[in-house]
């Protein structure tokens, strides 16, 4: 190679260098267009959530589900995605889900998710929609609608620059996140279906704040379970606890859970008993998740059930958890029996890798717009999402969503600008997955 090719080629080399530095300062012109499109349209998109909100659609409301779904289904139609409703059996009585899809021939192959029920049925007298200031008080103001919009502003955002013609975009916003119907391989089974023709899959749960303020990121979700023991005891008369007659089902209930309390102890696993139910008669609906139990004063119980979750990180963790558990349960106190049941629901997401990676994508992207780092949120910080039943298959990023405090609560709030901020993380991240 002659000195002036090799002079051309540092020289390429050097100015390849100096474009990737620069770009790591900032945005290039169609990023910053794109930002541009994003704060300009602010208002709209807080009045879009603003009508979403004002629609009861508490996870067994599936009228109201499918009226949020239809209000989403008009955004992405204008934005050339082809919509489409599905349904779930009827006996399931769940509302059904809405995809969004688009294809192309560009860039990764992404699946965005969401959901349109939320945690308060008809009748909560927690208010629909109140704003104060920078913030908003209402039912799922940001579990999860404030995401949706999220989304939805982000897609326009790019669909005005003419950044999304080629790009492979599908979006699935669930009608039951908060109660999944079951069998889940029936209300997740498109979902799935979905992530196995995508590269990576970005949730938009809330984004959740650490203890320092920094704005985070999932990467990784522990696992749920739920379990439920059955205790058996002598039924006789009270004089005689602790001697002939044994100690009953009620002590042995509390010593099994006060040794799981003790003795089943790992960094990230938690067990929670929500139920006890204790006497010389016990019933338990489980549609309803309601019981009743009968006893006396003077008469030793003959019957307790507990019913209860477990949360874990990975298998290895559920499988030493449940064995120990399992041990305590065999260890019963004279003149009872008691047997335990685990039962799994949503899978771990690993912190993998990849995920590791998209993050640092979008860490990038948000100091690039100004917005300051993204920090990855431990997985103990998060209940079970979504994005659980694809993360096995794809690299996978969720709390991309809006900002807020209380959620589930009668308090759950929003910071209305995480909206915008969202919205740009959003956009700059898919743009520059999708080129």
């Amino acid at each position: 190679m002659t000195m002036r090719r090799i002079s051309g080629a540092l020289l390429a080399l050097t100015a390849l260098a100096y474009l990737q530095t620069a770009r790591a300062d900032g945005l290039d012109p169609t990023e910053q267009k794109i930002v541009a499109e994003i704060k300009a349209h602010a208002p709209q998109a807080l009045a879009l959530l603003e009508q979403s909100v004002l629609i009861n659609s508490g996870t067994m409301n599936t009228r109201g589900v499918r009226d949020v779904g239809a209000l989403f289904r008009k955004q992405f139609d204008a934005l050339g995605f082809t919509t489409r409703w599905i349904e779930l059996p009827p006996g399931m009585r769940r509302a059904g889900h809405l995809v969004a899809t688009r294809d192309g021939n560009r860039g990764k192959r992404l699946l965005l998710l969401g959901h349109l029920d939320t945690v308060f049925e008809p009748g909560s007298d927690v208010p629909m929609w109140k704003r104060d200031g920078d913030k908003v008080r209402g039912q799922g103001v940001s579990d999860m609608k404030g995401g949706d919009v999220i989304v939805i502003e982000a897609l326009r955002a790019l669909h005005r620059v003419g950044a999304l013609d080629g790009t492979r975009i599908a979006v699935m916003f669930t009608g039951d996140e908060e109660e999944a119907g079951n069998p889940k391989s029936v209300s997740r089974g498109d979902m799935v279906e979905l992530a196995k023709r995508s590269d990576v899959a970005l949730s938009f749960e809330g984004s959740i704040p650490d203890k320092n303020g920094q704005a985070t990121a999932t990467v990784g979700r522990r696992a749920t379970a739920t379990w439920e023991l059955e205790v058996k005891a002598r039924q006789g008369h009270s004089m005689a606890v602790f001697g002939a007659n044994g100690y009953g089902a009620v002590y042995e209930t509390a010593r099994i859970l006060d040794a799981f309390r003790q003795q089943v102890i790992e960094p990230g696993l938690t067990f929670n008993p929500g139920l006890i139910l204790g006497g010389t008669e016990v019933a338990f609906d489980e549609a309803t998740s309601r019981g009743t139990a009968f006893g006396k004063t003077n008469v030793i119980a003959n019957t307790a059930t507990v019913k209860a979750d477990l949360r874990y990180l990975d298998y290895p963790q559920r499988d030493r958890a449940q064995a120990r558990m399992r041990d305590i349960v065999a260890q019963n106190l004279p003149g009872t029996s008691a047997t335990i049941a685990f039962h799994d629901s949503y899978p771990p997401m690993a912190v993998t890798p990849g995920n590791l990676k998209v993050l640092d994508l979008y860490s990038r992207a948000s100091q690039d717009a100004g917005l300051g780092t993204i920090a990855p949120l431990p997985a103990e910080a998060r209940g079970a999402g979504d994005i659980q039943f694809v993360a096995p298959l794809l690299d996978s990023l969720d709390g991309l969503g809006a900002s807020g405090n209380g959620a589930h609560s009668p308090n759950e709030d929003l910071d209305v600008g995480s909206i915008e901020r969202g919205a740009v993380r959003a956009a700059l991240l898919i743009y520059r997955l999708t080129r």
